[in-house]
């Protein structure tokens, strides 16, 4: 394996899921015995059918939902107490700017909320993410004047302002038009390579998505949910449009798509 992969190869084991269990009130059980290790560094991208319970383990993992049974903790603490610390940071699928809000404002919010972070290092944070994403000249701009893939990229950059240690991802390019989809997915691995111990666990039902991004893709049973595979994705780092066209990147999509079907 070259250097390139070796460069974001993950090493640590912090995120422990064993036999993660959700059943709602109404009885729907969500998930069963859900076994997983994620070691720093890697970039996992979740795929199963709708309803498999991708977004219910992100839920967990971000403290918005607890357990029924099971274990679950992030670099040996809670999911409450990871993200009370921002180690954990969340990108949906609907950008959720606030209208009124500049991208400046929109972007510097969390550390707004943490408190005690002075408006120097916040100025400064906004900008070093908004150069990350490519929009440092948008800064006083209003998120009605920014296109579908802007605003994706104000909202990536406001997850990353708090320099998380685990970027969760819940089908983000879900709604976007193919050709900015994969514009964004490029931008997306060259941030994670430039911040070798960030892990990004990102849930897509777009198998060709997950086979670009991943280090590994966890495929997901139909309900309940249950991993049925884990599929390493041994492609050097950083990959370019070619790597879409190669015979690798089809067989690949292939061995996802037969393990979704079985």
């Amino acid at each position: 394996m070259n250097g390139a992969f070796a460069a974001n190869q993950p090493t640590d084991s912090f995120v422990n899921m064993e036999n993660l269990s959700k059943i709602y009130p109404n009885g729907t059980v969500a998930l069963q015995d859900v076994n997983l290790s994620i070691r720093e560094g890697e970039f996992l991208c979740f795929v199963g059918p709708s309803g498999c319970g991708k977004s219910t383990i992100f839920k967990i993992i971000t403290g918005l939902s607890g357990p029924s049974g099971g274990k679950l903790d992030i670099f040996g603490t809670t999911p409450k107490e990871a993200r009370k610390q921002s180690h954990t940071s969340f990108v949906f699928q609907d950008h959720t700017l606030l209208p009124w809000s500049t991208v400046e404002a929109n972007v510097k919010l969390p550390l707004e909320l943490r408190g005690g972070i002075s408006r120097k290092v916040q100025q400064e944070e906004a900008e070093r993410v908004l150069e990350l994403v490519g929009l440092k000249d948008y800064m006083k701009v209003l998120p009605r004047q920014l296109s579908g893939g802007m605003k994706m990229r104000v909202s990536i950059a406001r997850a990353l302002i708090s320099r998380p240690k685990l970027l969760l991802m819940d089908e983000p390019f879900g709604a976007l038009d193919e050709i900015t989809r994969q514009t964004l997915q490029t931008e997306l691995l060259n941030i994670w390579q430039q911040d070798k111990k960030m892990t990004v666990l990102f849930v897509t039902h777009n198998v060709f998505e997950s086979v670009f991004l991943s280090t590994s893709v966890v495929v997901m049973t139909a309900r309940p949910g249950k991993i049925s595979a884990k599929i390493e994705i041994p492609v050097p780092f950083p990959r370019d449009e070619a790597y879409r066209t190669s015979a690798q990147f089809g067989q690949l999509v292939r061995d996802v798509s037969a393990a979704l079907h079985h």
